[in-house]
């Protein structure tokens, strides 16, 4: 009778065990003890696989349960539509009317770098299938947010199980099912922000994981997968530098190829983002990297009403005589214009800018900008917020503090994940929306306070089962 093959990584010494067996005659035990192992090796990886489908499952459940009610306020007519996609949506619908990617408010205005293509391009796909702005591409359209807020739970686990363990990972992902941000937003705006937020929480786990050495082809597709974030939501290239280089140092402190890989990557990432780049250059006559729209947004976080975050008065969404401006000067110049004026205001009262920087930083990590009752009766659903904000930005600072703690390697990732994100929005203006793409490490470290415990040192060899 003969041994089964086995594969895996313990492959050696279970043979060595069994030669020791087989010394003393007993083959029949040895089969049934070799064909116990392999399918104790199986077993758990399916299982695994299945409860990953049951989850994201229910998770895409209870999104489209919510977006049931929240999808009619895509379809509200005011404004030409305005709600549905907002700037996106007015560029797709230049795109399916074959004039190109451009006319990203209320009329005709010319090619834009206002957005990059991607989510853009998706929403023109579905427009050019189903029709602009109707009801089919509004349900479509969510419930492609809802899959992709979904199938986040996936990374999540990956990332949380190479991190913490299997019991962290498990506790994450199910935290997500429920997570109320990962439910209602992404239902309640067509919006590239969950797209952005799956890439990032597949990159941020490829990251931990070409801690080791991998083969060059999983360089690519890492390569390949920043450039498609990048044209998707350019903010989250803040995390690209720090997580770089922190991989960069792992594999160098461990002797391993560090160097030509991240070439590799680099190279595919700019062969990614290069034609967008030409594109802007042909048609704006000057080097337009990702979107133009800069100065406006620093003139937004410069000088504006303190009783409120958003401080849309100065943009031409809100005001006639920013829309004129805009229609008068094109796209470029408007921006051009704004960037001056937002360097003026900085310069006339740098301390007022350094205050409100501090307030959008609270803001950001707390949903805390102003109680009154005026405010209020703008954003009534800001107490449960501010709430439920602040108790996961604490916790994420607990389960931080202990995996650095017990080892600090496992903590310092998401650590810079935390510190570069939201960077760029402390210096210009928020959103509530704007730090949903950090969530998935922020509910992470929050569930491993709370929920994490047993060896740590487990985790990494786990990881590479699933």
């Amino acid at each position: 009778m003969s041994v089964p093959e086995l594969s895996g990584a313990r492959l050696s010494h279970r043979l060595n065990f069994g030669y020791f067996l087989l010394r003393n005659g007993e083959q029949l035990k040895i089969v049934e003890a070799v064909g116990a192992l392999q399918k104790s090796d199986v077993s758990p990886s399916r299982n695994r696989a299945r409860e990953l489908v049951f989850i994201v499952a229910v998770a895409l459940a209870l999104r489209l349960i919510v977006m049931v009610f929240l999808y009619p306020e895509q379809l509200s007519p005011e404004r030409d539509h305005w709600k549905f996609g907002f700037e996106t949506g007015r560029i797709a619908r230049s795109i399916v009317e074959g004039k190109g990617f451009s006319n990203p408010l209320f009329g005709e205005t010319g090619p834009t770098a206002w957005m990059t293509p991607v989510y853009p391009g998706i929403v023109a796909g579905v427009f050019k299938i189903f029709g602009v702005y109707t009801k089919t591409s509004a349900l479509i359209l969510l419930s492609f947010n809802a899959l992709i807020s979904a199938l986040n739970a996936i990374p999540i686990f990956l990332f949380a199980r190479r991190s913490f363990g299997e019991r962290s990972a498990r506790w994450s992902a199910w935290t997500w099912v429920f997570f109320p941000y990962g439910i209602y937003f992404p239902v309640e705006r067509i919006w590239e922000t969950w797209l952005a937020t799956l890439l990032l929480s597949i990159l941020f786990w490829m990251a931990l994981e070409l801690e080791q050495e991998k083969p060059i082809w999983v360089w690519v597709g890492y390569g390949f997968l920043w450039g498609v974030e990048a044209l998707t939501s350019p903010s989250t290239l803040a995390v690209l530098p720090f997580l770089g280089a922190w991989t960069c140092y792992r594999l160098y402190k461990t002797r391993r190829r560090w160097f030509a890989p991240n070439v590799v990557a680099a190279v595919v990432c700019l062969a990614m983002i290069s034609p967008w780049f030409i594109r802007n250059y042909r048609v704006f006559h000057q080097f337009v990297p990702f979107r133009d729209n800069m100065g406006l947004v620093l003139r937004l976080g410069t000088k504006a009403n303190t009783q409120y975050w958003a401080a849309s008065e100065l943009g031409p969404w809100h005001s006639d005589a920013e829309w004129e401006e805009f229609q008068r000067d094109g796209e470029i110049a408007y921006m051009a214009t704004k960037k001056r004026q937002a360097w003026a205001s900085l310069q006339a009262d740098p301390g007022w800018y350094v205050w409100r920087t501090f307030r959008r930083a609270v803001f950001i990590w707390t949903g805390y900008w102003s109680l009154s009752r005026w405010y209020l009766e703008q954003e009534p659903l800001d107490p449960p917020n501010i709430l439920l904000s602040t108790t996961l930005t604490v916790l994420a600072l607990i389960g931080l503090r202990k995996a650095c703690r017990r080892e600090c390697w496992r903590g310092l990732p998401y650590a810079l994940v935390l510190f570069s994100f939201p960077l760029v929005f402390y210096f210009t203006t928020p959103e509530h929306y704007y730090r949903r793409p950090i969530d998935p490490m922020v509910l992470v470290l929050a569930v491993f306070a709370i929920a994490g415990r047993g060896n740590m040192a487990e985790a990494s060899a786990k990881s590479a089962s699933l």
